[in-house]
């Protein structure tokens, strides 16, 4: 150490303990004086940990301590550790000989962790003082020279070479000083007579006692002295011995006996009865731990004794006898406290970094703890440990500094928080232990994807709805927080391609609101398929798909349509049947079709006639119109017909068509556009062998075109609906087919009746809500009608069979 120049001289050493720490963690050792201005320079840790200065910064170097002052810090530009606040030794470390205080330099980037020790280097800042400042003292005339009277000791908060060196007399021609150097007890003094007191001439005399401190330069405090000179017995207790030693357990019971003192008197009667008591020096008052029976002499127990805190008690007893002018003597007790386990290891938490990402990395140091026990030798070893199965480990950093660090992967959508339990266990007997929970958090990264709770949505749409309808909701979870759960919607093309989503179809990005662009037509798209993306706002964003597929669903929005020759608006069109036509005799056949689908395109026939004619008939299914008896001679020979065709749609549509049916005598005048043949026929004619040929040979053609569309359409399907199984065809003994898919089932049959050629078609319940199968009689009219509920048959030709299909260019007739 240099030599002292002023009071804010700065003593500075260094030394480096590499040998005993490892590259992770050192310890760093500085001395410095109490009492130093702020930004006093302590030392450049950089340069002395050979850190390089450049990273100082980026790396976070900061000062860590269990102080509730800030005493220290760091200049990051520089590496220089500076006086930060006040530090007065005398608060920071009272009634120590060696102060210091501990801090530790944290690294980020790596994590490393330097321990700091600065020695606190008293200064005299402190002078002596007495706790009373005058004492009275009684002296009998009769006492002979060099009698000696223990002075009150001041008190100097200073330590070493600053604390009370000597004390000072006055000067007087009876009294001397024997001061006494205690070791590091401290310096005592006693009041010795040179000269016999007379109290004739001067019953009392007043001194000046000086306590004088070794600092440079020196302080002093005064005590008045006040002497009665009275007369009193000559002759003194005497203890037995001058130094009294004892050992008591810290644990032990109040009232103990800790030892009884003996002292005798040679004077007889009231100046030889001897009572004890103990002595009060300085601020230590041994009454407050121990009780001393005044008549016996008995030492007690008073209160509970710690080691920790006082681990020997030096005790001054007085021995005074009853007489007028009583005699005293003195005498030294050192009770030396036998330390026991009976303090728990400390746990104390310097520096708690939380919340830890859930990505942290292994060995990143989430907290800072620091074990102590107060009590010594074994008693004060300790071993810590994390109890529990938990994601951290302690790792030892330095003696009893330890850092808590993660041990395992963190999953805050599993365990957003974790009660980190760490226990500590001394080494006595009975070992003692104690707990911490420290509560880390765990912060979110962006480490889950949307999810929809649907793999498929299926969205149900009416036709001709309003545009701008909100037609569904999507919603998709996001197992994060904040912005990492913070969801956008986008619309992305699928099936099919031809179409864009977005021309028809507008997703609102924060609610997932489909709306709808524009109002939906029924018979130009039933179904198209699109995908919806949900991304995150994480960085970078995570994002996942779910495919919806829109159904459009029929309404009653077409009115049936009238086919040829039938079809001419505001046209009459006639038919002539001969007078001599039977009963059943067909007439003709109204040919309609509907663009809707399901019960809107089911159409039923009827006439509106005139009141009272009977002649006709028309089949509600069929369309065919037919005599309903024979002709008489009262009937008309033209009868105005009008067929009224109607669908099963709410509110229900229809169109109309007249037809004159013109009565002739004569058969060969028959004029119709179709030869018609009578309902039954005896005899198997060449014209129905040509049709059963024609039938079965377009049935070949259809079944090959049929087979190729299928093939088509899963070419052209990209792959969205792959789910769905393949179609198929399959024969039945009975001669009918079966046409299915996952979506729909047909059951067909041909019918053997070779004017009507009829297929029935049975329905499967898919799709659920729109199915729809054709029916198309025999002859050239067809008609779209509804699924029925139950396995109810419909029948239709078999040319119009391919209507089920999307066959685009269908011409009207075969």
């Amino acid at each position: 150490m240099g030599v002292r120049q002023t009071e804010e001289y700065v003593w500075f050493y260094f030394i480096a303990l590499l040998a005993l720490c490892d590259w992770s963690t050192s310890q760093l050792l500085y001395s410095i004086s109490e009492e130093v201005n702020k930004g006093t320079v302590v030392g450049n840790i950089a340069k002395d940990l050979n850190l390089n200065v450049q990273e100082l910064e980026t790396r976070d170097l900061r000062i860590v301590s269990s102080y509730s002052k800030e005493y220290f810090g760091v200049n990051v530009q520089t590496g220089i550790l500076f006086v930060n606040d006040r530090i007065d030794r005398e608060e920071v470390c009272p009634n120590t000989i060696q102060c210091s205080l501990r801090i530790q330099a944290v690294l980020s980037n790596p994590m490393h962790v330097h321990r700091i020790e600065i020695g606190v280097l008293d200064v005299n800042d402190n002078s002596p003082e007495f706790l009373e400042k005058s004492c009275l003292l009684n002296f009998s005339e009769s006492l002979s020279p060099g009698e000696r009277y223990l002075l009150p000791v001041a008190i100097d908060a200073d330590i070493g070479s600053n604390a009370v060196k000597t004390y000072k007399l006055s000067q007087n021609e009876h009294f001397s000083l024997d001061v006494q150097s205690g070791g590091e007890h401290g310096v005592s003094a006693e009041l010795v007579l040179q000269k016999t007191l007379d109290r004739e001439k001067q019953p009392v005399l007043k001194l000046i006692l000086t306590a004088v401190d070794g600092g440079k330069p020196p302080r002093s405090g005064t005590l008045q002295i006040i002497i009665n000179v009275i007369d009193a017995n000559d002759n003194s207790p005497v203890f037995t011995k001058s130094l009294y030693k004892v050992r008591v357990p810290e644990n032990a019971v109040k009232g103990t006996v800790i030892i009884k003192l003996n002292a005798t008197d040679l004077d007889e009667g009231i100046n030889g009865k001897i009572m004890y008591s103990l002595v009060k020096r300085g601020n230590i008052d041994p009454s407050s731990m121990f009780d001393l029976n005044s008549e016996t002499g008995e030492i007690t127990v008073r209160d509970t004794l710690d080691y920790e805190n006082t681990p020997a008690y030096e005790v001054r007893v007085q021995a005074i006898d009853q007489g007028h002018s009583p005699r005293t003597t003195h005498a030294k007790l050192l009770i030396e406290i036998i330390d026991v386990n009976d303090n728990a290891p400390e746990i104390s938490v310097t520096s708690l970094m939380t919340p830890v990402k859930e990505d942290a990395e292994l060995g990143t140091i989430v907290a800072l703890t620091t074990v102590t026990d107060k009590d010594g030798g074994n008693n004060g070893l300790t071993n810590c440990k994390v109890v529990g199965s938990v994601p951290f480990k302690l790792k030892s950093n330095y003696k009893n500094d330890f850092s808590l660090v993660v041990d395992g992967p963190l999953d805050r959508e599993h365990t957003p928080f974790y009660n980190v339990t760490i226990t500590a266990t001394d080494e006595g007997s009975p070992p003692l232990s104690s707990i911490r929970i420290i509560t880390v958090h765990v912060s979110d990264v962006n480490d889950n994807a949307p999810r929809f709770t649907e793999p498929v949505i299926n969205i149900y749409v009416k036709e001709n709805s309003q545009t701008g309808s909100n037609i569904y909701s999507i919603n998709a979870l996001d197992s994060d927080l904040d912005n990492n759960a913070r969801l956008t919607y986008t619309l992305l093309d699928s099936y099919p391609r031809n179409i864009p989503v977005a021309s028809l179809l507008n997703i609102n990005s924060e609610t997932g609101d489909i709306v709808s662009l524009q109002s939906f037509n029924y018979e130009e798209t039933k179904t198209f398929q699109f995908k919806v993306q949900a991304t995150d706002s994480g960085v970078p964003p995570l994002s996942s798909n779910v495919t919806v597929n829109v159904f459009i669903l029929d309404e009653n929005d077409n009115s049936p349509t009238i086919l040829a020759p039938y079809s001419e608006h505001g046209s009459v069109n006639s038919e002539n049947i001969p007078y001599s036509a039977e009963a059943g005799y067909f007439v003709a056949k109204i040919r309609a079709v509907d663009a809707d689908s399901g019960y809107n395109a089911l159409l039923s026939y009827h006439l509106s006639e005139p009141k009272g004619n009977s002649l006709f008939r028309i089949g509600t299914s069929t369309g065919e119109i037919r005599t309903k008896r024979r002709m008489s001679d009262n009937d008309l020979k033209t009868h105005p017909l009008v067929v009224l065709v109607s669908d099963n749609g709410e509110p229900s549509l229809s169109a109309t068509v007249s037809i004159d049916v013109v009565v002739v005598e004569n058969t060969a005048d028959i004029q119709t556009q179709f030869r018609h043949v009578p309902i039954k026929e005896e005899s198997f004619s060449d014209l129905n062998l040509y049709l059963l040929i024609a039938i079965v040979s377009v049935s070949v053609i259809f079944l090959l075109s049929l087979i190729t569309l299928i093939a088509v359409k899963c070419h052209r399907t990209d792959g969205s609906f792959s789910r769905y199984s393949a179609p198929m065809i399959t024969t039945h003994p009975d001669g009918s087919w079966s046409y299915s898919k996952s979506t729909q089932q047909y059951d067909v049959c041909f019918s053997s009746d070779t004017l009507k050629s009829d297929v029935v078609v049975f329905p499967a319940p898919f799709p659920p809500v729109d199915a729809e199968l054709i029916s198309i009689n025999g002859g050239d009219t067809f008609t779209r009608t509804q699924t029925l509920p139950t396995k109810e048959k419909v029948c239709v030709p078999w040319f119009m069979l391919l209507h089920l299909f999307p066959i685009n260019n269908l011409p009207p007739k075969m």
